[in-house]
Parts: structure tokens; sequence; C-alpha cells
């Protein structure tokens, strides 16, 4: 790393935001997010985790809820943790008023607000949230996720663009709860290239300096490539006086969970002390393993597993470039693997094989690595048949 001299870091002059007994935004120091990996069901193993990643440094500590009995664990989870609780609503923005009287914020995809009720417009659902949150004392954030944006406003856009419809629909959610005069929220603009993570931040913050934000690459994988990559796009943001919370989403068993914390206290003091990475861009020359961080969705633990196993076999191609992505779960499974070359989503039993957006099929764990092997030689195999000179070239 290149060692620069320390000077204070210069913030976005974005609002203040309360999150429980933690403030973001107005020059508050940045807080460090991190997310539970064990079911949210299973309370006594959640607020044994709350609490690790509380110990560990976290000052927010996100929990998923997806059903009405994870909504009634997370009532139990409240009265066993100090931890500043955050709940990620996934698909059922409709479990808000349930959880709201027990957590500090609520984050909601806007991308998957059309799941639910869709005769209702998302402006209707956005301020019924803002209302839940009003109501019981909560925070929001606006969590835009590449794999998941508004389908409608996707279209809009070119399909090359992936970051356009991100901004676009951060925008406009913002300018929706402010008509609504709710003004205690936060956005994310997240995906698992870190230079559309710079991109993306960079475009929002340039309209709405005001807006907190909070920082992350998603599906950064396993360490170390997946420190490197959130790393150099908080680097790469913060320097430039944009972010107020962050997190270091990476794929770890259950046990090392707060590692995530320990990185990002890292790096926000390498950061501040002037210990930066020289290099502005992050371009992959080789293989690129991107994989979801472990978190209380995934259906089976092996996942994890898995995606170690699918790093160590593919060493061999690791001179190629080739996008391998292991999701695990069926909420960033499906959309989330669209764009790799070869994609890997795992449910209880089974691991679904996608090849770009065309699934495979269904194969079971023992099967699969075998499955995606043949399939990244027939990849290997067609990329080096397509670069051969011709005869004429020749």
């Amino acid at each position: 790393m290149k060692s620069m001299p320390t000077v204070p870091l210069r913030r976005n002059p974005t609002r203040a935001v309360r999150i429980g007994t933690v403030t973001i935004g107005a020059g508050y120091p940045i807080a460090v997010q991190s997310m539970c990996a064990t079911p949210t069901q299973d309370v006594e193993a959640t607020a044994a985790q709350c609490e690790q990643l509380r110990q560990a440094g976290a000052d927010v500590v996100r929990v998923a809820v997806d059903s009405r009995r994870d909504a009634q664990a997370v009532a139990q989870l409240r009265q066993k943790t100090q931890a500043n609780l955050v709940v990620d609503l996934q698909e059922n923005f409709r479990l808000a008023e349930l959880v709201a009287p027990h957590v500090d914020k609520l984050r909601y995809n806007p991308g998957h607000l059309h799941h639910h009720q869709r005769h209702k417009s998302w402006q209707d659902k956005v301020a019924w949230l803002a209302e839940v949150a009003a109501r019981w004392d909560c925070a929001l954030r606006v969590g835009v996720n590449c794999g998941s944006v508004d389908p409608e406003l996707r279209a809009k856009f070119p399909p090359e663009d992936s970051i356009g419809p991100m901004v676009q629909s951060a925008l406009e959610h913002c300018e929706h709860l402010d008509r609504l005069g709710f003004t205690r929220y936060c956005v994310s603009l997240k995906d698992s290239d870190p230079q559309k993570v710079i991109e993306a931040n960079r475009r929002f913050a340039a309209q709405r300096p005001d807006v907190p934000l909070h920082l992350g690459v998603t599906e950064a994988g396993m360490p170390p490539e997946g420190v490197i990559k959130t790393r150099i796009a908080l680097e790469q943001l913060i320097s430039r006086g944009i972010g107020d919370t962050v997190r270091v989403s990476l794929t770890l068993p259950n046990a090392q969970k707060h590692e995530e914390v320990l990185v990002a206290r890292q790096i926000l003091a390498d950061i501040a002390a002037g210990r930066v990475r020289s290099v502005v861009d992050y371009g992959l020359p080789g293989l690129n393993i991107i994989a979801c961080p472990s978190c209380s969705r995934v259906e089976n633990e092996a996942f994890v597993q898995l995606a170690e196993q699918v790093r160590q076999m593919t060493q061999y191609a690791k001179d190629h470039k080739i996008t391998i992505a292991v999701m695990g779960c069926r909420v960033n499974g499906p959309g989330e693997t669209d764009d790799a070359d070869l994609g890997l989503w795992c449910g209880p039993k089974y691991v679904n094989l996608k090849r770009g957006p065309q699934l495979l099929g269904a194969y079971s764990y023992d099967e699969i690595l075998d499955r995606l092997k043949e399939e990244l030689d027939r990849l290997i195999e067609q990329r080096s048949a397509e670069q051969a000179p011709t005869a004429q070239e020749g």
C-alpha cells in the first residue's frame, strides 16, 4: 500500500439520521454495519451473533425477515441484544408493521416492492412504509441492488446500462420520501463490481449530497479477494467525501462472521491514516468469483463450503477472464447470477446452475462441482476458438 500524508477527510454535507443509539451523516463518525448469518427464527443463535458483531465493533446489525415467524422472532430477539437492529424486509414489505416496534431501522429494496399487492403503486407502498417507520421511531434505508432493480424502470434504459436505473431508482424514492415529509432515511447503491459501486455512488452523491450513503460491495466473495474489492471501492468513495456507513460483505462461516466488522474497521483506519492503494481502477485480469455474504437467508450452510470448493476447483482457469457467481439463496440467486458467465444459486437440497440468464438445471451438492467444471471447460474452449486467428489473419 502507498502511504500518504494524513489529512482530515472531507465529508459530504449529509443530513443526520439516527439509528437507535448511533447517528450517521452530518459529520458523525462513519458507522460500521454487519448482518447475521444465523436463521432469524433461531433466536438464541441470532442473539449470540448480534452480540458477537456488536462487541467486535458493529454499530448496526442487520437481520433478515421473510415470514411472519421471522417477524415474531425479532420481537424475542429485541429482548436479548443491545445491538442497534436493522431489519431487511426482503420481498415482503408488509412485514414492516410487525417488526418496526422492535427495531431501529427498516431496509427495503425498491426492486422488490412489486412482489406483493401488485394493484398498488410503489408510491403508495413507500408512503405506508414511511408512516410505519415514523410511528415506531425507525429510520429507513432505500437499498438499491444491481440484481433487483424495478423491472419497469430498468426497461427504460439500454440493456448495457446497469448503473443508470439504479441511480434513477434511488433518486425517485428520495424525492418521494421528501414529498411525504419523511427525511430520516439513507440510501445504498450496491453491485458486485467495485467500479460500478464507485460510479453509482458518485453519480447519486453529485445530485443528492444531502442524503447519507451506506457503502458496500455486494457479494464481494471470500477473503482476500472480497476484502480487496471492498477496500478499493471504499477508498475511492470515502476519499471523495462520499459515505456515512459501511459494510464489508464476505462469504464466511458463522463463527467468523465478526471478521467483517474487523476488516471494515481496519479499512476505515487505513483511509484515515492515508494508507491507501495507488490504483483507482479495479480491473480483474482473469477469473473473478463473486459470492454473496453468508446471512440468515442461506437455506443450506453447505453454501459457504461450496463457494470455497468452487474457488479451489477453478484455479486452473485463473488466467481466463470469466466471472462465476455463487449465491446462497433464492432472493439473490435468480437475478444476481444473470450477469455472470456461470452462476450457481443454492437451495436447501439442490444447486441451480446457470450460464448467463439461462438455467441449465438443478444438481445435488455432490454433483454440482463436476457439472460446473464441464460448463467452465466448454466456455473456455468456446472463447479460445473465438479468439484464435483465422487462416487469412495468420
